[in-house]
């Protein structure tokens, strides 16, 4: 199975940005204001004096649900400021979907060697939480939360996660950046191309430098 990225919802987009940029003035927007906010949000995110202006960025969400190998999860965890993740965990059920990521990159027999390799693991998992606690006493929790380590990194978890404006740029930035892992790379990519599309962050994307 693929890595693939579901838009859950957004809150906010550009004009929310610049309103909350002009509340020590006023919020109040005319077409006036309405035509200054790409130049707004350009100042915002550049800086008139060479330092961004980012806490109007946060006050919009971005809200997805991904289906991520664990390898890539890992790095979606890794950007905590802003971000807000939950995961489905090995540690408190057994995972009874057992999916995996098989690198398309790769040459047909080690596609298949992974596969096979996987396959082994997750039954090894099943089969560990069984015979640990049927058989040998061991508390069904940690049965559980201990046969996990039979997963290879490969295998995929559902992850529930939302990251402001100012983040959600901080992660394109780095993981849709060419020196990333190719997984978290395509995945920081679909959710770029999702948020582009809906159009609500035009000129906030702009003004990063993103057309």
């Amino acid at each position: 199975m693929k890595n693939k990225v579901e838009l859950l919802g957004m809150y906010g987009g550009d004009q929310t940005i610049a309103m909350s940029a002009w509340t020590s003035t006023s919020r109040e927007m005319t077409p006036e204001k309405i035509d200054r906010i790409p130049k707004l949000l350009k100042m915002l995110a550049e800086g008139s004096d060479g330092n961004s202006h980012g806490t109007p960025f946060e006050k919009s969400t971005i809200h997805f649900l991904v289906t991520t190998d664990i390898a890539s999860h890992i790095h979606l965890l890794k950007h905590r400021i802003g971000v807000s993740i939950n995961a489905e965990s090995a540690r408190y059920k057994e995972i009874k979907e057992d999916k995996m990521y098989i690198p398309e990159d790769w040459p047909e027999v080690w596609q298949n060697t992974l596969e096979d390799y996987t396959n082994k693991g997750m039954k090894l998992y099943h089969n560990c939480i069984k015979d640990l606690h049927e058989n040998y006493g061991v508390d069904k929790k940690r049965a559980k939360e201990s046969a996990r380590f039979f997963r290879p990194y490969n295998t995929q978890i559902t992850a529930d996660i939302s990251f402001n404006f100012r983040s959600f740029m901080h992660f394109i930035q780095l993981r849709n950046a060419p020196s990333a892992q190719k997984e978290i790379r395509d995945i920081a990519n679909e959710m770029l191309q999702i948020v582009k599309n809906d159009g609500r962050f035009k000129h906030s994307l702009k003004a990063f430098g993103i057309e």
